[in-house]
């Protein structure tokens, strides 16, 4: 036991933590989509949808959690314990860890206790009196239930981040898959008593297993808590000046999800599930896509910037960017083509809502993952204002589409999606504005060339995947992740396949490596001993 604990809290090497951080993300976008699947199936049928009340309960936690305390978790945060560390200063390492702990651990509880007090009426902010009198019960419960998990998350979230700075990652990369599973394991357990009450308790039973695998990565750190919050310390002061920004900055997503949960909930029952689900499904690519490439190529932005060397910073930025746009423009395609396979895979009846939903979230999916990596190129130059202020631009339209575009008597759900996709353009649209001010050379002759042909390529993948949604179309009677999963197959290999070849034809340079690595898989030799 001491000696896997040992391997498990071993500081590993960058390529090391890349790999288990980017298996552990694949393996929790599975989780988190078997996860709604599970509930979808067990609580939701045709024409009686129960998880509006699951999906509402949580928005208000959320809220809380991400504007006060996940501020606090990245950048406000480890850099000065990364400054102690590198001085050999661990006393100072603790103090911050601990100081940071108590101020959070009392504010938190005391949300804890708001939100088990005024668990109704701040739930009415949500969604009104559009649940029945059954579901609102259920999301009252549920509530109340998980109104702890803020403070156990902001716990766990500050004893990541100290283990990070350590260069320690496996207790960080298992935590959040605990907590799905107990969710999933929560289904089948409370199904037949609580109901989707049992929903409540699986998360705060995850929240509770999260917080207690973290602090096995405490175990040799020799780390020495301090029940103080040491006001007068300068490096703590500066921590708490950098908090306003970064909550402002993770807090939006949190306030535009719960204007989307109240727009929703006026449109009739099961109108909630509808977008939660496809809102989930239009996130996978963007997180795998965006968020995974733009943080993988952050610390080589960041290094080229620290040498002084702003042409390979430039070079570096254009050619991650169009890589980027080439792999999401077919991820796209599939998407919006092959979207009522994605819908039944996920809500396992037949959900035309979902589909039509995620159809008007493509142009998101393309643009928050063109996002990632522009937003990083203002990170990169220590500029965290602009992002933020178009952020809050973007927030601020987004919420005027959404009360515009949802009402019954305009596009209703779809509307909610549309503005998404609208807000989504305009906000990177704006950012490139500002990077061509700033730099009037940094889009160059090649780089237009080769989005070009990029686009000119994604026109033969339009064609084959209408094509391939054509030859096997959906059935009604098709159900099952076998014969789902056997047809997105038929659907997206030839995309795929087609993508890379006429993208080799027209010269893109991207495809380069996806050809060689194919090259050296078909044409390696087997030894034979």
């Amino acid at each position: 036991m001491n000696r896997w604990l040992n391997r498990a809290n071993a500081r590993i090497s960058l390529s090391s933590a890349a790999a288990l951080l980017i298996g552990a993300s694949l393996f929790g976008q599975l989780l988190g989509f078997m996860r709604t699947q599970i509930i979808n199936g067990n609580f939701n049928s045709p024409g009686h949808i129960t998880t509006d009340a699951y999906f509402a309960a949580f928005k208000i936690p959320d809220f809380f959690f991400y504007t006060i305390a996940a501020g606090a978790l990245g950048v406000a945060f480890m850099p000065f314990l990364a400054d102690k560390l590198a001085k050999g200063d661990r006393r100072a390492v603790w103090q911050l860890t601990s100081g940071l702990l108590n101020l959070l651990g009392i504010i938190m509880a005391g949300v804890g206790i708001i939100l088990l007090v005024f668990t109704e009426p701040l739930l009415r902010l949500v969604i009104n009196d559009n649940l029945s009198p059954d579901q609102m019960h259920d999301a009252v419960m549920i509530m109340r239930i998980i109104s702890l998990n803020p403070l156990l998350f902001t716990i766990s979230g500050i004893l990541t981040s100290l283990q990070q700075t350590f260069g320690r990652f496996f207790f960080y990369a298992l935590a959040p898959i605990l907590y799905n599973s107990c969710i999933i394991a929560s289904v089948y357990i409370f199904k037949d008593n609580l109901g989707l009450i049992g929903l409540g308790i699986g998360a705060l039973a995850g929240a509770v297993l999260q917080l207690a695998i973290v602090c096995f990565g405490l175990l040799g750190m020799r780390f020495k808590y301090h029940p103080t919050i040491n006001l007068h310390n300068i490096d703590f002061r500066r921590i708490l000046r950098q908090l306003p920004p970064r909550s402002i900055d993770q807090g939006i997503d949190s306030i535009n999800s719960i204007v989307e949960t109240n727009r929703a909930s006026v449109l009739g029952p099961g109108s909630i599930t509808f977008y939660e689900n496809a809102y989930m499904l239009h996130l996978v690519p963007i997180s795998l896509v965006g968020t995974a490439i733009s943080t993988a190529a952050f610390p080589r932005l960041n290094s080229r910037l620290a040498q002084g060397r702003s042409d390979l910073f430039k070079r570096d930025f254009l050619m991650v960017l169009r890589a980027m746009i080439w792999i999401i423009l077919p991820v796209a395609v599939i998407s919006f083509f092959a979207r009522a396979y994605l819908a039944r895979l996920i809500f396992k009846n037949i959900a035309p809502e979902i589909a039509l939903i995620l159809g008007f979230l493509v142009g998101a999916i393309v643009f928050r993952t063109i996002y990632a990596i522009i937003s990083r190129y203002f990170y990169a130059q220590k500029d965290t204002k602009t992002p933020l202020f178009v952020s809050l631009f973007a927030i601020a339209l987004n919420i005027f589409l959404a009360f515009t575009l949802a009402r019954p008597s305009s596009y209703g759900l779809t509307g909610l999606a549309l503005a998404q996709s609208i807000v989504a353009t305009v906000e990177v649209f704006i950012l490139l504005l500002v990077m061509v001010w700033r730099d009037h050379n940094l889009f160059t002759a090649d780089f237009w060339s080769g989005l070009v042909r990029t686009l000119s390529v994604t026109g033969f993948t339009v064609i084959t995947t209408y094509t391939m949604v054509t030859l096997v179309p959906l059935l009604a009677s098709d159900r099952g992740f076998i014969t789902l999963g056997t047809k997105l197959l038929f659907i997206v290999v030839p995309t795929l396949v087609v993508h890379v070849a006429i993208s080799s034809l027209f010269g893109l340079e991207e495809v380069r490596p996806v050809i060689n690595k194919l090259r050296q898989i078909i044409l390696k030799p087997v030894r034979i001993q």
